[in-house]
């Protein structure tokens, strides 16, 4: 079963895209950012914060604003 694309790199971050729904229209476009971080003094950094070269990574591959229009994400979790 395919669950989506996972793009890894060397320090094993990763960006995973899932869409969401039936079908493409009107579906929803999942983004998922991990990171590991051994310093415990860093694990209170606000994500958006400690995982923004990821985002912007994420942003750019997808090419997520032309493709739906959004700057911003609607659900941040």
């Amino acid at each position: 079963i395919r669950q989506g694309i996972r793009v890894v790199f060397e320090d094993g971050s990763r960006i995973v895209f899932r869409l969401s729904g039936t079908g493409t229209e009107g579906a929803t476009l999942r983004v998922y950012m991990e990171r590991y971080e051994p310093d415990s003094a860093k694990h209170a950094l606000d994500p958006q914060v400690a995982l923004a070269d990821l985002i912007t990574i994420a942003r750019d591959l997808a090419e997520i604003e032309a493709r739906t229009g959004r700057t911003e994400p609607t659900v941040i979790t």
